[in-house]
């Protein structure tokens, strides 16, 4: 698939949108970006968990802090407040056998560590990653590519 941008041209409009709305302050970038790498694992999409911890390599977080994205329920390296983002990615996006999936009580978790303003943030950047998933998918950029030959196969 070409690069969906030169197709749909709206497209870089409504992904700088959304892209502001997480850089509003009430959250850490460096917590989205974990956030984002590991929506990325999540649903499998090796582009996506590439760009991410690029960039959060890029914004100078460490190996081991990306490294242990994968494995954070026992990794020393994430704030109580950056392990509440991760379950709630998490839960956002592994379907639960216990039916609901952002219980009562992690939401409760996640309010003692953000504000409505940070969570409605939060909900953002799982969607963002989220928004971008089936172009992902679909299109199967490469990562580390050139970004003009990312989509070309």
């Amino acid at each position: 698939m070409p690069n969906p941008q030169h197709l749909v041209p709206e497209l870089g409009t409504a992904a700088g949108a959304m892209f502001q709305a997480t850089g509003n302050g009430s959250i850490p970038r460096a917590t989205i970006g974990l956030v984002q790498l590991r929506a990325g694992q999540i649903v499998g999409n090796t582009y996506l968990a590439v760009l991410h911890a690029g960039n959060l390599r890029t914004a100078g977080e460490s190996e081991e802090r990306i490294t242990a994205v994968a494995t954070w329920h026992d990794a020393p390296y994430f704030t109580d407040a950056e392990r509440t983002a991760l379950a709630l990615v998490e839960a956002v996006l592994q379907p639960s056998v216990h039916g609901e999936r952002v219980s009562d009580a992690l939401y409760a978790e996640a309010a003692e560590h953000y504000d409505a303003q940070a969570l409605a943030t939060l909900a953002i950047a799982i969607g963002q990653v989220n928004f971008f998933v089936p172009l992902a998918l679909i299109g199967k950029p490469l990562p580390g590519c050139p970004p003009e030959d990312q989509w070309t196969r």
